[in-house]
Order: structure tokens, then sequence, then C-alpha cells
């Protein structure tokens, strides 16, 4: 029997293009592995039209950040009727707005670092110092994969750091600064991963060592003592359900030099790019890459109307 088309969504006009691409390629390359036809869409404004001729069973979401990640493209495709993977609307706009999901941290008692938000009107003449302290971090409202993230050190570097945040958005975030280790928890379906450990060759985990060859090292499953370890995945877990979030996503955790964790946030759509925190974790589960890619097509495919379905 023929497998039904897959439309494979990428690229887009976020800051996160780049990324998405290469997810994109991944996931077709593993689709065309399983036998699926895949057609790649580029998010523009003929995306609707380009979709209604098309007529897919489903759609692969391979786009990051901006609208891919916000909840728009999630809107967009439950009005069409098309299924896809990952977290809906409500989740998506949730988890993209940092100051949002600190708040919901905050509600269900988990730990998340200190922070406030700043009108980008504001930040600029903000006296960072007496108001907040130092070190401190500077990060956009409402973007990932560490873009616009800035470290502030010392008075000097306030300016460079608001004005790199200050991204799309009237909002910017300062949370204190975390000295410590780094990992994530990749939840699919229901169940944490192995947690993986991030050690970046960086000052911290910027764009740049998250994307370079060698930029950073994984290490999965993290050593860490199994009892820390569970915490962490259990307060994942928490985050997620709390969000709203299904099929898979990825929760950052920083564990400070003396003292306990904090959760930083969830990303409802991670990458699948070979660099990439979810793949590692998964083949540490012993869940190839191509069967994530299946496992969560078949989310996809179970929640598509019909209405354009091949089948």
């Amino acid at each position: 029997m023929t497998k039904p088309t897959i439309a494979v969504l990428m690229g887009g006009k976020s800051a996160e293009r780049e990324i998405s691409l290469q997810s994109g390629a991944g996931v077709s390359k593993a689709l065309a592995s399983l036998g699926y036809p895949a057609k790649h869409f580029d998010y523009d404004d003929g995306l609707v039209e380009a979709l209604q001729r098309a007529k897919p069973a489903a759609v692969f979401n391979a786009l990051h950040g901006g609208a891919g990640e916000d909840g728009s493209v999630q809107a967009l495709l439950d009005w069409l009727g098309i299924g896809y993977q990952g977290s809906g609307v409500r989740a998506c706009a949730v988890a993209m707005d940092k100051w949002q999901t600190k708040a919901l941290l905050v509600a269900e008692g988990l730990p998340c670092p200190r922070g406030i938000r700043l009108r980008v009107a504001d930040a600029a003449s903000f006296p960072v110092v007496e108001k907040f302290g130092l070190p401190c971090v500077v990060k956009p409202s409402a973007q990932g994969s560490a873009v616009g993230v800035g470290l502030v050190r010392a008075p000097s570097d306030w300016p460079a750091a608001v004005a790199n945040a200050s991204i799309g958005a009237a909002d910017i975030l300062v949370e204190e600064y975390i000295e410590g280790r780094e990992f994530t928890v990749a939840i699919l379906g229901d169940e944490a991963l192995p947690l993986v450990e991030i050690t970046p060759h960086d000052t911290f985990y910027t764009y740049r060592a998250k994307y370079t060859v060698g930029g950073s090292t994984h290490t999965v499953p993290a050593g860490l003592d199994p009892a820390l370890s569970k915490s962490m995945q259990r307060d994942a877990l928490v985050l997620h359900r709390a969000l709203g979030a299904r099929d898979y996503s990825r929760v950052d955790i920083m564990l400070r030099t003396s003292g306990p964790y904090a959760i930083l946030e969830c990303n409802t759509l991670p990458g699948l790019t070979p660099l990439s925190l979810f793949p590692d974790a998964a083949r540490a589960a012993g869940i190839s890459y191509d069967t994530l890619i299946e496992r969560l097509l078949v989310c996809a495919l179970s929640r598509s109307s019909g209405r354009f379905s091949v089948l």
C-alpha cells in the first residue's frame, strides 16, 4: 500500500531560518527512508494555497522560532484541518513567551531563576546594578536557540545586551546569571528521556555553541546522581503537562555550582538537526532518528481531518 504524502514545513522568516532548513532536511531524509513521499514547503505568503493544491495527509512542522513556534502556524493548520506533530496553539504561545512560562513555573511551585520583565523603551536607562544586580542574563521575551541572549558582567555590557535582545518584541527579560552545569530533559509522549548535559565551548550555550560543529559537548546520559536526575525529569514533566504540551518537548535546566537547579524554559518544537539535543536523548533511550520521526508523524496523521487526505 502506498504511504501518504507528507508536507515538510521549513524555513520561514524567523532568526532561526537556517536551523529550520537543517531540521527539515533531516526530517525529509528520514521520511524518504521510511517510504513516505515528502514535499517541501517554505513558510511564506503562499503557504495556504500551496497546501490546498498539494493536499498532504499531514504536515511535519520543522520550523523554529517566530510564527512556526508561537502558535500561529498551529492555528493555521487547525483551520485547514491538516494534522501536525507537536503542541497546539495555546501551549506553543505560552511556552514561546518566556515571561508567561516563568509565571507558570511559579504557579506550579517549580524552581526557576529570579527575573524581571522590562519594556524595550525603558530598558536602556534601567539602573540594572541598583535594581537587579550583576551578573545577569538579558534575552528576548519570545525567541529560541539563544538568539539575542547576552551575558552582562559589567555596566558597560548593558547597552549592547539590551540592543541585541530587542528583537521584534516590546519586552525583554532579565534573569539572574546561574553559574553551574546545564542540562536538558527531552520528553517524548509522556515520558522523560535520559538527561543530556551540555558543555558549551563558549561563555555560555550561545547560538554559535548550539549550531557549530565542536561548539559544545553533549553527554548522555548525564553523569548525575540518579535521585537528582529523576527530580529534574519529574519537574520537566510537570511543566510539559502544565503547558498542555503534547507529543514532545524539551525542558532546559541549570544546576547551580552550589545550590539547587532552576528550570529555564520549555521548547515545544525542539530542533531535529544533526547537532540537536532531542535526537541525542532519543538515541540514548534506544530510539533511532528515523523511528523518532515516524513516531511523531503518526501523531500528526492521527489529527488530520481527512479533508486533504490522499489515503
